[in-house]
């Protein structure tokens, strides 16, 4: 076998030009010698399974055992759609009576919601639902306008609260009691949860009676969102008033002749 030659081995240098690229890092290799190594990066590859939270009364629970109780949920329904409300719900559950299978209304089915619905009602210790119209959601937003449903609400619960938690990053001003914003808090406490399947339903009963009135827009189907078939009605019958929200940007960019009902 062929020796290889003695003496000490050639030093590896890094080539001259441009730093690295930031990713990358220097580590010393023996005596004048230094190796460029890639660091690792964080794997794109999706996770086996995907972590879904479920609401609990944990957040309630803790509210209680600092003075806090009762304690309503605040959420709100329709803060997307072309027409019609929103409508928000303040629901106080009884902590011994707490319906199975509370989640995001979003995350259930039509059925599931009606059911559920019916338990919050008829075991919640208070339920209170406010709504605001089109017109004055398009007089002062959607975000103010949600706010201001849920304000109403926690204002009608049959029980005083002593903290509401409300869904997203905003306190609604004026509400009776302290507030507190739960971002994803429809999947994170069981009373928002309850709220939210409290006002989903009932403003989907609300567009469902629109629909029966203004059977052209067919609002029991898509309950108000900008669906194909609810566009398409815009563009052929027009936006109805007092229904449609013309400060959207459909009805803003289109500048379409409102339909007197």
């Amino acid at each position: 076998m062929e020796e290889l030659p003695s003496g000490p081995s050639p030093a590896l240098t890094v080539p001259s030009g441009p730093p690295p690229r930031a990713g990358w890092g220097l580590r010393r290799i023996g005596a004048g010698a230094t190796l460029r190594i890639m660091a690792r990066q964080r794997s794109d590859s999706p996770l086996l399974f995907e972590i879904v939270q479920k609401p609990d009364f944990s957040i309630e629970r803790r509210a209680m055992a600092e003075g806090l109780w009762p304690v309503a949920g605040l959420d709100e329904a329709g803060r997307g759609p072309l027409a019609g409300p929103v409508v928000a719900a303040a629901v106080v559950l009884d902590p011994v009576r707490i319906p199975e299978g509370l989640d995001d209304s979003k995350r259930l089915t039509c059925q599931q919601r009606e059911n559920l619905f019916n338990q919050v009602v008829s075991s919640a210790l208070g339920v209170a639902i406010a709504s605001v119209p089109a017109e004055a959601i398009d007089d002062m937003n959607i975000l103010r306008a949600s706010l201001e449903a849920m304000r109403r609400a926690a204002r009608a619960l049959p029980v005083r609260p002593k903290l509401a938690l409300a869904d997203g990053r905003d306190v609604p001003p004026g509400l009776p009691c302290e507030g507190r914003a739960l971002v994803r808090g429809d999947q994170r406490s069981q009373s928002i949860a309850a709220a939210s399947i409290v006002a989903k339903v009932m403003r989907d009963r609300m567009m469902a009676g629109c629909g029966r009135v203004h059977v052209q827009y067919g609002f029991e189907v898509h309950m108000g969102y900008a669906t194909v078939r609810h566009r398409t009605a815009i563009e052929v019958h027009g936006p109805v008033a007092r229904l449609h929200r013309t400060s959207f940007a459909p009805f803003r960019l289109g500048a379409v002749e409102i339909l007197e009902e």
